[in-house]
């Protein structure tokens, strides 16, 4: 099947990204074709098309960003059962080169997940990435239990808005950092404490915490040391390992970084939530599935300063 497509041809800025027909492969027993309503900008996407990954996905170009994707099925495989054409869906694929930014993409069906009625495709396409990226770490990874006291880096961003709204789902006491003009977003969505990174250095006035998950990486992450409970406190860091001589220097019980697994039971279980109004998406930029659109959101996404999750809808087929 031929789809148009967002691709690089080789990796450098953002106008490597251009529009192509790429021919995606033979549609497997256990996979479904999705037509493409939304997706989302993650730094993965940015990160590989400057060629930061390469040596980890070692890919022939041309290459489709994007691993973010809410559509319709169109076509299933042999073997798949529970999905028919015509429903709507949201999942993290696997990570190919045959990515998101596209008419059409193809996904294996234990990965997908229905999409909540009372989200919209834009809503939904902002969910798996950044979502599951904040459940595995708190819960698969950060083990972080009701009454525990968690600081979350960067709380207004893709990842930190579902970090927050998940913490205080478990019944934790939720700090995060963020400028003040996101201090109301995010005690909305259950904060208990906003501090300001432009005016306050969270190192000094915070201690015994249970978990931090860094966002950040480099002094953030180097500061986050000092406010840990000796002997149970957890960093749990999605940018970059953490010094393992500073663990050790802190007593801190475990410290690590991790990298995102497709799950599509977990994401059943955020959809889950979402239908029942206990945790939302918080899109706060959107651009079209086109070129330019593409490089705009890129450009964004690499100030680290967007609020919420940039979402892509596909106007040309919406």
């Amino acid at each position: 099947m031929d789809t148009r497509a967002i691709v690089i041809e080789e990796y450098g800025h953002e106008d490597q990204l251009k529009e192509q027909t790429i021919t995606l492969p033979e549609l497997g027993e256990h996979q479904v074709i999705v037509k493409v309503h939304a997706t989302s900008i993650n730094p993965i996407d940015w990160k590989l098309r400057e060629g930061y990954l390469q040596q980890m996905m070692p890919w022939s170009f041309p290459i489709i960003l994007g691993w973010d994707v809410a559509g319709e099925i169109v076509e299933i495989g042999e073997a798949v059962t529970g999905w028919k054409p015509g429903d709507h869906i949201f999942a993290r694929p696997e990570t190919t080169r045959f990515g998101t930014y596209a008419d059409y993409t193809i996904v294996d069906d234990h990965l997908l997940a229905a999409k909540p009625e009372n989200a919209s495709f834009e809503e939904a396409a902002a969910v798996p990435l950044a979502g599951l990226t904040a459940y595995q770490a708190l819960f698969l990874h950060g083990h972080l239990k009701t009454g525990e006291t968690i600081l979350i880096h960067a709380g207004a961003g893709g990842v930190g808005t579902y970090a927050v709204q998940l913490a205080k789902l478990t019944g934790a006491k939720v700090i995060t950092t963020a400028s003040s003009e996101n201090a109301a977003l995010l005690k909305e969505l259950g904060a208990d404490e906003v501090i300001d990174y432009h005016t306050t250095d969270f190192s000094e006035v915070l201690n015994d915490v249970d978990l931090v998950f860094d966002t950040l990486g480099g002094e953030i992450q180097e500061k986050s040391f000092k406010v840990l409970k000796a002997g149970r406190g957890r960093l749990i860091s999605i940018v970059g390992q953490p010094d393992l001589d500073l663990a050790k220097k802190y007593d801190i019980l475990l410290a690590k970084s991790i990298w995102l697994e497709p799950n599509g039971t977990q994401l059943k279980e955020m959809a889950g939530f979402m239908s029942e109004g206990k945790i939302r998406s918080i899109v706060g930029h959107t651009f079209p599935l086109t070129a330019d659109g593409i490089k705009e959101a890129h450009e964004l996404s690499q100030t680290h300063h967007a609020k919420g999750k940039i979402v892509i809808t596909n106007e040309k087929l919406n």
